[in-house]
């Protein structure tokens, strides 16, 4: 590996930020889902959960969408909502859905300087009732027009960049995150990858 690319590599890396994440929960549309992953590695984000307990796993992600953004990230796949719900509560101290409710705080009223993870629903029926009783609450992203909804794709990037703003304001990307192990695994299989 040139010093070049390892310089590069080693500058995304230490801005990654372990404490966020996205999950999508039966997210049909494979687009949709290569948009938020490139949202994802944009704003630092390396961990993404996908959970599909009511629609087949996903066998790949739409390319063309995602600038191959996949590929640069820990993609964690689950069927079961337990077990996924299980692996986000150990590692996040929050977890909030974006569901219209009465409910539901605005955005930018969240504290996304701790450790969240932030769950999208699918295109149709947003958020189930089932994920939305195992969250810790339920936020919206302010809208004055008439349509009172954003693509996923769209509303997960609004909601990744306050994330951005917060964290960005905190300091958080001034400090290396990812540590030992997992950063030196991850530092050596991105140096057997092809760059963009």
């Amino acid at each position: 590996m040139t010093p070049e690319r390892n310089e590069r590599l080693s500058s995304v890396l230490n801005k990654r930020q372990p404490d966020l994440t996205v999950v999508l929960e039966n997210v049909f549309d494979p687009h949709n889902i290569s948009a938020v992953m490139r949202t994802a590695d944009a704003v630092g984000i390396q961990d993404i959960f996908i959970l599909n307990n009511k629609i087949p796993p996903h066998r790949k992600w739409g390319a063309k969408s995602s600038s191959s953004a996949a590929k640069w990230l820990t993609v964690h796949q689950y069927t079961d909502a337990d077990e996924c719900f299980a692996e986000l509560r150990k590692r996040y101290k929050k977890i909030y859905t974006t569901h219209l409710s009465s409910d539901a705080v605005g955005l930018h009223e969240l504290n996304l300087t701790e450790p969240v993870a932030l769950v999208f629903g699918n295109e149709h029926s947003g958020v189930s009732e089932e994920i939305i009783a195992m969250a810790d609450g339920n936020f919206i992203i302010p809208q004055v027009g008439i349509i009172k909804s954003l693509n996923i794709s769209v509303a997960c990037a609004v909601t990744l960049y306050e994330a951005y703003r917060q964290k960005n304001n905190a300091g958080h990307y001034d400090a290396i995150k990812l540590e030992g192990e997992r950063l030196e695994g991850l530092r050596t299989e991105w140096g057997f990858m092809e760059e963009e």
